[in-house]
């Protein structure tokens, strides 16, 4: 798999890099451990 950006965390800023990647063309992926993104806070709570 090649890209041009690879984000790590699927949280508000990973996910959010990784579509505005996306928008500007690059091949943008996001790599998350966890099944879902939106990060520790917006599942979990801080």
């Amino acid at each position: 798999m090649e890209c041009d950006v690879a984000v790590l965390g699927g949280g508000p800023g990973g996910y959010t890099a990784a579509i505005r990647a996306a928008q500007l063309g690059a091949k943008a992926v996001c790599i998350e451990k966890e099944p879902e993104l939106g990060g520790t806070c917006l599942r979990v709570g801080c």
